[in-house]
């Protein structure tokens, strides 16, 4: 299969388009042929201990096989998904994962709008919900809320029926950092909360994202009633990975920069 490896700590420069064996599955994981994978802004740091390494943590496609013990998903679903961060990514035409961290695609998206949503939406639903606890009637600022994961935030707190607010508010959920979230705590009523997911906030709570199945159920059921849209910013095909990479970095992007497979 092809497959994009990323070879050495200089960022883009050092991904390289390869040929290498399709993966074989192994207890608890499926195989999937990968249609969309989505890149993350500054990911191509997160490997460089473990090089060569596929990069892009997000994937929409079809389940190609699966290990004896699995029972969900089934050989020809559609599929989407968030993929460890500590094991080789899906940039790739098949990529082998937990099948636990796969869910039904959203049956009205395609698999490039599909691949956008995993990891900022996730981040988004456990920064709003799981740790800020976030309540229909609550007032809420978003840092960055045209960003990533920002986008996703505000659609989200609008389907719960939150008040997006700049002062006085319950919730500040942060997805800037920096001079920015120092600011954002200002608008903070006595006694509110403040969620980051970009830095760990001197008074408030710093999470990581982490990979859900129902939650993603919860997404793809939003997305198909039209309450959840992903911003895509751009598609490259798998020979393009190195602009794809850049595009991620540059200043202006709006939305995922997404691949292109198959």
């Amino acid at each position: 299969m092809r497959a994009i490896r990323l070879h050495g700590p200089a960022g883009p420069k050092d991904l390289l388009l390869e040929e290498i064996d399709v993966p074989a599955v192994g207890a608890g994981e499926a195989l999937v042929r990968v249609h969309a994978a989505a890149i993350t802004r500054d990911e191509l740091d997160w490997p460089t201990d473990r090089l060569p390494a596929i990069p892009s943590y997000e994937l929409s496609g079809v389940v190609a096989a699966v290990a004896p013990d699995v029972d969900q998903p089934s050989v020809g679903d559609e599929v989407y998904g968030m993929t460890p961060f500590d094991r080789d990514g899906v940039a790739a035409e098949f990529a082998r994962v937990p099948a636990s961290v796969l869910a039904p695609k959203p049956r009205t998206l395609d698999h490039v709008q599909s691949a956008a949503i995993p990891l900022p939406a996730l981040s988004a639903w456990q920064g709003l919900f799981d740790h800020g606890g976030l309540q229909a009637g609550e007032r809420l600022l978003i840092t960055g809320a045209s960003g990533g994961v920002g986008h996703l935030a505000l659609q989200l707190a609008r389907v719960r029926g939150a008040e997006v607010a700049s002062d006085g508010v319950d919730l500040v959920f942060d997805t800037a950092g920096g001079e920015t979230l120092a600011r954002a705590t200002e608008a903070l009523r006595p006694g509110g909360r403040l969620v980051s997911v970009a830095e760990e906030p001197a008074e408030g709570t710093y999470y990581l994202v982490e990979a859900n199945r129902t939650q993603l159920d919860e997404l793809a059921r939003l997305a198909d009633a039209g309450e959840l849209h992903p911003e895509i910013d751009s598609v490259f095909p798998l020979e393009e990975a190195q602009a794809a990479f850049e595009r991620s970095m540059a200043r202006g992007k709006r939305g995922k920069v997404v691949l292109r497979i198959q």
